[in-house]
């Protein structure tokens, strides 16, 4: 039997062109969207309990990703009729309008972006791709099928890429971190005049040690 490659996307690399019909019309991706961060996100299927639920927590979130100048795309393997038709339900049913366009993917874009779950058959997993301005992948994050995302990270990875592009290295949970809260961490001195330096008092950033200092994040 063939085996099927899968060209997987890594960080860094130029986000794939897919020329693919959605919900919102056709859409050339990453072109129509060239200049603006984006988050394409995979689900399983249409009309599925835990997909249902995260479709209506990226819509509740919708607002802050428009902040943030990002724009939401979903993708499954379903047809576009199924899309419509399951958002339409979620409206319905749920009184949630979904404003996000829809992909209606084939087994060639899900390859592209190797999203096919092995063993599952034709289901797409639940990837997040976070592509920047420059139409790069800045971020990808992959789920199981029975596990569904959280999107206050999703949100706050937009947000952390954005700042650390400006103004530098971020701290875990930020910017809540337990030790600095929301300030910037400074790359380490790369001598020993500098690391020296690092350790007299300053009026523009502190230190734990001259390779761990940080500054305020700048608003």
């Amino acid at each position: 039997m063939e085996e099927t490659k899968v060209n997987m996307p890594l960080l860094g690399d130029t986000f794939p062109e897919l020329h693919v019909q959605t919900t919102h019309g056709p859409m050339n991706i990453p072109g129509d969207l060239k200049g603006k961060w984006f988050v394409l996100f995979s689900h399983p299927a249409d009309f599925t309990p835990v997909c249902t639920t995260e479709f209506v927590a990226f819509q509740k979130r919708y607002e802050k990703f428009e902040e943030l100048d990002c724009k939401l795309i979903g993708m499954s393997i379903d047809q576009v009729f199924s899309h419509i038709k399951w958002i339409q339900w979620i409206k319905d049913a749920l009184g949630i309008e979904i404003k996000f366009p829809i992909v209606a993917a084939n087994d060639a874009v899900a390859l592209k972006l190797g999203m096919l779950h092995p063993g599952k058959g034709t289901n797409t997993v639940r990837a997040v791709f976070i592509v920047d301005p420059e139409s790069k992948v800045r971020l990808i994050m992959y789920y199981p099928q029975e596990v569904g995302r959280n999107m206050d990270e999703i949100v706050r990875a937009v947000k952390a890429l954005q700042v650390s592009d400006q103004q530098g290295a971020l701290a875990a949970d930020w910017p809540n971190n337990d030790l600095i809260g929301d300030r910037i961490i400074i790359p380490p001195a790369t001598n020993q005049a500098d690391a020296e330096k690092r350790l007299q008092k300053s009026d523009t950033f502190e230190c734990f040690d001259w390779w761990f200092c940080h500054k305020p994040l700048e608003k």
